[in-house]
């Protein structure tokens, strides 16, 4: 389940009641600065704390309780490298302080550093076997590293220790969910949010599984919840006055619909543009700017921006992903009508003059990807991706099905893969410069093999076969148990029955190939 991080969870600070909440270091001791810090921290006056922290290391530089918090203090405000020098100068004077190594631990994780927080947290219960913070965030590190039993185990104890219900409970579900225990997964997320009803972490997550159940009309409204959590929390919104809900009319009206997160977000749910033309509308897409050319082949789509640029004039907007709630979508009104995208004619000759077949080949020519994009400033996504990608090796299966001619659509680092296939590829992704030319070539192809990345959405989209490799814990997207899935009638399932069994899963697919090439 693409979720949001599950979130470490920093350590309570706990101070006397301040006098006063001045905002300029008052000429008194380090110990007052010290608690006038950890008051405004707790109130989320960060960057007043740090002025606090700082007067108070001015006076008593030999603080550990100050280096600790105020490395904290600049965690928070994003600054994990000074954090990390922080919590070293408190662990220099004081090599046990627990709270110190709880914190480094976390400054690491945020650097993506996963088994050097590992070993801090690892560090703090050995001193503190009872940890409560550091006992859930050993869980966060060995759920990212793909031990997510281990990681069940430990959240289970961290809440038997008292940690926050809210967020232990969250981090549980997500793991549930990743073991594939959704209704568990359910019932834990709802036990977050009795715990904390305004937990935007759990109310997302919990939208996801019940999307993942298949109760669209259910999941839709948590779902909402993502713009409270990072990173869609920390973007510039447009003012809510000028949100579209799907109950205002907006006949004769510019609507601005808006691209909001990865590219197969928007090739999926840019279905839904016709339907808000339909209603009158005049509208403008705004996405990334990769996707603007094919976008324009989009039905009653006015114009199309990249979200790069200065947006134009509107009336009201709408997230690409807001629309599904906007048309009160269940699984039984998913429009499923594809192809809802088109190809530029002319660029597909010219594909097919670039990759034109050699005379021995009769059979099916296939595009494959197998690896996402790595995200690696994002722990929790960098994760995922971990679980979702492969190497090309992995494939090798396919290259002993006969007359079947692979070509790349790979980008990135891992398209170097090419170099030591273990079967014969055609490699043109170098000149694969948009989403509307990756169009094209796949319009020359019998089928797409892919992981779960934007080229399956498109493939989908083009109605082309795709067939997509899924992780155990799957998308949300895609639900559970069965082959097939509402949002792509061309698209089959082939997902894996125990984490990281991508060899099952080839093998799978090369059987299916051999049928599909007798048929």
């Amino acid at each position: 389940m693409e979720a949001d991080t599950p979130t470490l969870d920093a350590p309570t600070l706990v101070a006397p009641t301040l006098v006063d909440e001045a905002t300029s270091p008052p000429e008194v001791d380090a110990d007052l600065c010290h608690a006038v810090a950890v008051d405004l921290q707790n109130a989320g006056r960060r960057a007043e704390a740090e002025t606090f922290y700082r007067a108070a290391l001015a006076l008593a530089p030999e603080r550990p309780d100050s280096w600790a918090n105020l490395g904290l203090t600049v965690l928070h405000e994003g600054r994990a490298e000074e954090a990390v020098e922080c919590e070293r100068q408190a662990l220099r004077l004081d090599p046990d302080n627990v709270e110190a190594l709880n914190n480094l631990g976390i400054a690491a994780h945020a650097l993506n550093s996963l088994s050097e927080a590992q070993n801090h947290f690892r560090a703090v219960l050995r001193l503190a076997p009872d940890h409560a913070n550091a006992t859930l965030n050993l869980g966060v590190i060995r759920q990212s590293l793909g031990h997510v039993e281990e990681a069940e185990t430990l959240y289970r104890r961290a809440r038997g220790l008292g940690v926050d219900e809210a967020r232990v409970c969250n981090n549980l579900a997500l793991a549930l969910a990743e073991l594939g225990r959704l209704d568990e997964a359910e019932t834990t997320c709802r036990d977050a949010l009795a715990a904390n009803p305004d937990y935007p972490e759990a109310a997302v997550n919990l939208g996801m599984i019940l999307l993942m159940l298949g109760r669209l009309a259910e999941g839709w409204p948590w779902y909402e919840s993502r713009w409270r959590v990072d990173p869609l929390r920390s973007r510039a919104r447009l003012p809510a006055e000028t949100r579209w809900s799907g109950a205002e009319p907006i006949a004769g009206k510019t609507v601005l619909l808006l691209g909001e997160q990865g590219f197969g977000d928007v090739l999926q749910f840019c279905r839904y543009a016709p339907m808000v033309a339909e209603l009158g509308a005049r509208v403008i897409l705004a996405v990334p700017a990769p996707l603007t050319r094919l976008m324009r082949s989009l039905q009653g789509v006015d114009r199309v921006v990249s979200q790069d640029d200065a947006l134009p004039a509107f009336d009201l907007h709408c997230p690409l992903m807001s629309l599904p709630l906007a048309f009160d979508t269940s699984e039984d009104t998913i429009p499923r009508h594809v192809p809802y995208l088109a190809v530029d004619p002319d660029a597909i000759e010219r594909w097919r003059t670039i990759i034109s077949p050699p005379p021995r080949i009769t059979g099916l020519r296939i595009g494959l990807v197998w690896a996402g994009a790595r995200r690696q400033d994002q722990p929790h996504a960098a994760a995922i991706d971990q679980r979702r990608s492969m190497r090309l090796t992995r494939m090798a299966p396919l290259g002993m099905v006969p007359d079947c001619e692979f070509v790349s659509l790979q980008l990135g680092s891992p398209a170097a893969e090419t170099e030591t296939a273990p079967f014969p590829i055609i490699d043109v992704a170098g000149q694969l410069t948009d989403f509307a030319e990756t169009a094209a070539l796949i319009d020359t192809l019998d089928l797409v093999i892919s992981v779960d990345t934007a080229v399956a959405h498109l493939a989908g989209a083009l109605g082309k076969p795709v067939w997509l490799l899924s992780r155990l814990d799957a998308c949300w997207r895609w639900g559970r148990d069965r082959d097939d899935t509402p949002w792509y009638p061309a698209m089959r399932l082939f997902r894996q029955t125990t984490q990281g069994d991508w060899a099952g899963v080839m093998r799978r697919v090369a059987d299916a190939l051999i049928g599909l090439r007798a048929s």
